[in-house]
C-alpha cells in the first residue's frame, strides 16, 4: 500500500484568486464576513485556502485560481483589500489541487468539521482570563458581548461534578446554567442528588431549590439597606447571568435584618432629637399597632400667596392634561415628563412636614419601619395612655380629656334611678331650700322625656341623624372618648387584625386606610369637645366621606373558630356583592399567602380550576413545598381567589330596592336562613308579637356597628 502524499501550501497573490462557482454554501444567512476580516486582521490568516487553476480552452493555465475551499476567508481578504488595509497582490497561502471533484472539496471541507465542543468554548475562556485577559477584550476580540463572556465564564467554574453530566448529555444547557446561580459546589451538588428524587428537573425547579431561603434583591429590607452596604458587610449575593433575576438573591439574611436594624436605630435616634419622648424601630410594625393610642393633631406651614398660587396652577394644569388624555394607552413622551414635574410640585406641598405643639411633643413617641417600597417610615406623634396630662382632681381620666362628656351619662328611658335614704326623710328645711339643685330622682325623670323627645326630633330629621352619628362615631374613632362625649350611644368597634395575618400593614387597603386616616387627624379639630361645631360648618360631602371611613373600620368579617357568627358573614357577602368588591385587587395567591397553608389536594383543585386539568396533572407529582411554588408561578395573574373571597354577581351592577319584590339584601330574601330567636319578632309574656324597635320595659342597649 502507497504511502499518502501530502500537498504542501504555496503563496499566490490575492488579486489572482477568484470565488468558485463549485462551492456548495450558497445560503450565506449568519455568515458574518466582517468579524473574520477583523479577526484575520488581527491574528493573520490561520488556514490556507483550497484552490484549483484555472485553465484556458485549450488546457493551458491561465495563471488564476478558484477557491473551492475557503470562500469566506477569501471574501474577508477582500474587504481588508476595499479598506485599503491589505495590499491587493498580498500572498495568500494556499494548496493547489488538480484532481478529484471541486465540489466534492467543498462539501468536504463544510461537513466533515466538527463543531468545537461549548464547554471547550468555556474553558477556553477561562484559561485567557485567568492569563489576564480582561472580559471587555475577550468580548472584543470574539466579537461578542462581555455578557456572553461573563456567562461562559460562570459555566466553566461550576462544579466538575455537573460539567462531568453536561458533556455526557445527562444535564442540559439550561440545566447547568441554572445551577450557576451559586459558585457553592458543595450545595450544587446536594441540589443534584434531591432531584434525582424528583421527577422535576426544570430550571426554574433547580433555582428555586438554590435559592430556597434567601431574600430577593426587590425585597424591602435589601432596598433599604442598599446592595452596596449589605455587600460591603460580606453580605453575599446570588445572581443569575442566564435569566432576568431582579438585582439576584441576598444569601445572609441574618447579616441583611442586622443591617436594618442597625440603620432603623440610627434613624430613630436622629427623629428623637426633635424632641419626642419616646422612639420605637422595628423592620415591620404588626397591622393596628397603633391602636388604643392618641395621635396628636397637627398643622401644615402656611403657604405664601405665590407658593399658593403655583400649587393651584399645577393642579389644574394636572388636571387639565389628565382629562384630556383620559383612556389613552400611550401618552406622549412630553406629556408623560410635564405629568412627572406637575406630580412633584404638587407633592411637595400635598407632603411638607407637619407641625405639633412643642408641650405635646415632649409627651409623645414615634415609630419608625420600613415602608413596602422599602423606604424609611416615620409615623409622629402618639401618646401612650400613661402619658397623657393626669386629670384634674374630681374628674376621671376621660372627663379630663372631654369637659362635655355629662351628656352620656344620663340614663336613658326605663332606667329607674334609686333616690337616696336622706331624700326620703326630707325634712320641712329641705322643702323650703331654694337651691336649684333638683334630687337625682327628678333629674332622671324630666331626663327621660327629655331622651324621648330628641329620639323623635332625630327620627323626623335625617340630616341631623347622620350629624349625631358621624360626630358619635368620629369620637370614638379618632379621639377614643367613645360614651363619654355624645348622647349618641352607638359603638362602633374596630376589631384587630394583626394577628390574624402577617404583612397586613403593607397591603394596598391597609396603606389606603391609614392614609386617609392620617389625613382625617390632620383635619380633625384638637379637642374632642370642637368636634361638634366643626363638624356642623363641615360641608356636606366631606362629612360623609368622614362617616363612611368610621364605619369601613368598624367592618369585621373575620371568621374566627371560636367565634361563630354566620348571619355576620352572610351580611359580610351580601355587602361584598353592593360593592362589586374584586379581591384580585387586594389579594394573589403565593406560597405565603394560601399555598404553602393548605394541603396538596387543595393546590391541585386551585390549579385544575384556574389552568386546567393538563396543567394540574404537570404538577401533581411534585413535593409539597416544590407544587406550591410552582402553583404560585402557574397562577401568577390569572385572577384565582378561593371560594372565601369571591364576590358573587361581580360584573352585575350594585341596586338598592326602594321597594316591590325583596332585594338580595333583605330580610325576606335570607328567610331561609334560620334566624336567632332574638332577631326575630320576639313574644311577651301574653304570647302577643311585639316587632323589633318598639318600646319595652327593659333599658335599651347601645347599637352595635361592628362586634
Amino acid at each position: 500500500m502507497s504511502k499518502i502524499t501530502l500537498v504542501g501550501a504555496r503563496d499566490i497573490a490575492l488579486d489572482r484568486l477568484v470565488a468558485s462557482d463549485a462551492n456548495v454554501r450558497r445560503i450565506k444567512a449568519g455568515v458574518s464576513v466582517e468579524e473574520l476580516a477583523e479577526d484575520i486582521a488581527r491574528r493573520g490568516l490561520l488556514q490556507s485556502l483550497s484552490v484549483r487553476p484555472i485553465v484556458g480552452q485549450g488546457g493551458e493555465e491561465t495563471g488564476k485560481f478558484t477557491v473551492s475551499a475557503g470562500g469566506r476567508r477569501l471574501a474577508a481578504l477582500k474587504l481588508l483589500v476595499k479598506q485599503k488595509r491589505l495590499a491587493k497582490n498580498a500572498p495568500v497561502p494556499c494548496i493547489v489541487k488538480t484532481d478529484g471533484i471541486e465540489e466534492e472539496d467543498s462539501l468536504a471541507e463544510n461537513t466533515m468539521r466538527e463543531a468545537l465542543h461549548p464547554l471547550d468554548q468555556f474553558r477556553a475562556f477561562k484559561t485567557l482570563h485567568d492569563q489576564g485577559v480582561t472580559i471587555d477584550e475577550i468580548a472584543a476580540r470574539f466579537f461578542v458581548a462581555p455578557q456572553v463572556v461573563r456567562q461562559r465564564l460562570k459555566l466553566a467554574a461550576a462544579s466538575q461534578k455537573l460539567l462531568d453530566l453536561y458533556v455526557a448529555e445527562q444535564l442540559t444547557l439550561d440545566q447547568l446554567s441554572a445551577f450557576c446561580v451559586t459558585d457553592d459546589h458543595m450545595l450544587q451538588q446536594q441540589v443534584w442528588e434531591a432531584l434525582q428524587r424528583s421527577y422535576s428537573k426544570e430550571p426554574f425547579m433547580i433555582r428555586r431549590m438554590l435559592t430556597e431561603g434567601a431574600v430577593k434583591a426587590s425585597d424591602k429590607r435589601a432596598i433599604f439597606v442598599g446592595m452596596e452596604a449589605y455587600e460591603a458587610a460580606g453580605g453575599i449575593v446570588l445572581r443569575d447571568l442566564f435569566s432576568s433575576d431582579n438585582g439576584g438573591w441576598l444569601q445572609d439574611v441574618a447579616l441583611l435584618d442586622r443591617l436594618a436594624r442597625e440603620k432603623l436605630s440610627e434613624a430613630a435616634d436622629a427623629l428623637r432629637a426633635e424632641g419626642w419622648k419616646w422612639s420605637e424601630f422595628s423592620i415591620d410594625f404588626p397591622y393596628g399597632h397603633t391602636n388604643g393610642l392618641r395621635r396628636l393633631p397637627a398643622s401644615n406651614a402656611l403657604l405664601s400667596d405665590e407658593e399658593q398660587a403655583s400649587y393651584e396652577a399645577a393642579l389644574a394644569e394636572y388636571n387639565s392634561l389628565s382629562e384630556g388624555y383620559e383612556g389613552a394607552d400611550d401618552l406622549p413622551e412630553e406629556v408623560d415628563q410635564r405629568l412627572a414635574e406637575l406630580e412633584q410640585v404638587i407633592a411637595a406641598v400635598d407632603e411638607r412636614p407637619a407641625i405639633y405643639d412643642p408641650a405635646e411633643i415632649a409627651r409623645a413617641g414615634i415609630f419608625v419601619s420600613i415602608d413596602h417600597a422599602g423606604a424609611l417610615k416615620v409615623e409622629r406623634g402618639f401618646v401612650r395612655p400613661e402619658d397623657e396630662a393626669p386629670a384634674a382632681p374630681g374628674e376621671t381620666a376621660a372627663e379630663a380629656k372631654s369637659p362635655n362628656a355629662q351628656c352620656g351619662s344620663h340614663a336613658g328611658v326605663g332606667v329607674e334611678a334609686v333616690s337616696s335614704s336622706a331624700s326620703s326623710s326630707s325634712t320641712l328645711d329641705d322643702e323650703m331650700e331654694t337651691s336649684p339643685k333638683l334630687s337625682d330622682r327628678l333629674l332622671s325623670e324630666l331626663t327621660a322625656h327629655r331622651t324621648l323627645a330628641l329620639r323623635e326630633a332625630l327620627a323626623n330629621d335625617p340630616d341631623a341623624a347622620f350629624l349625631a352619628a358621624a360626630h358619635a362615631l368620629a369620637l370614638n374613632a379618632f379621639y377614643g372618648a367613645g360614651g363619654f362625649e355624645t348622647c349618641v350611644e352607638i359603638d362602633a368597634k374596630s376589631v384587630l387584625l394583626g394577628s390574624h395575618a402577617p404583612g397586613l400593614g403593607d397591603t394596598p387597603a391597609a396603606r389606603a386606610i391609614s392614609e386617609a386616616h392620617g389625613r382625617w387627624q390632620l383635619r380633625l379639630p384638637e379637642k374632642s369637645q370642637d368636634l361638634w361645631s366643626w363638624l356642623v360648618k363641615l360641608d356636606g360631602e366631606s362629612r360623609a366621606s368622614l362617616f363612611a371611613h368610621c364605619v369601613g373600620l368598624s367592618v369585621n368579617a373575620l371568621h374566627l373558630a371560636h367565634d361563630r357568627r354566620p348571619r355576620a358573614l352572610v351580611h359580610a357577602d351580601l355587602l361584598a356583592e353592593h360593592r362589586t368588591l374584586d379581591m384580585t385587587t387586594y389579594w394573589s395567591p403565593t406560597v405565603e399567602s394560601y399555598f404553602g397553608k393548605v394541603t396538596k389536594a387543595q393546590i391541585l383543585a386551585a390549579v385544575r380550576e384556574a389552568k386546567g386539568e393538563a396543567t394540574a396533572q404537570m404538577i401533581d407529582h411534585l413535593r409539597k413545598t416544590d407544587m406550591a411554588a410552582e402553583a404560585e408561578r402557574l397562577l401568577q395573574g390569572a385572577g384565582w381567589l378561593p371560594e372565601i373571597l369571591r364576590t358573587k354577581n361581580l360584573d352585575a351592577p350594585a341596586l338598592l330596592q326602594d321597594g316591590g319584590s325583596a332585594s338580595a339584601g333583605s330580610p325576606a330574601a335570607i328567610d331561609d336562613v334560620n334566624l336567632p330567636a332574638f332577631l326575630a319578632d320576639v313574644e311577651n309574656d301574653d304570647g302577643a308579637n311585639i316587632p323589633m324597635g318598639s318600646e319595652s320595659e327593659e333599658p335599651e342597649h347601645s347599637a352595635i356597628a361592628a362586634e
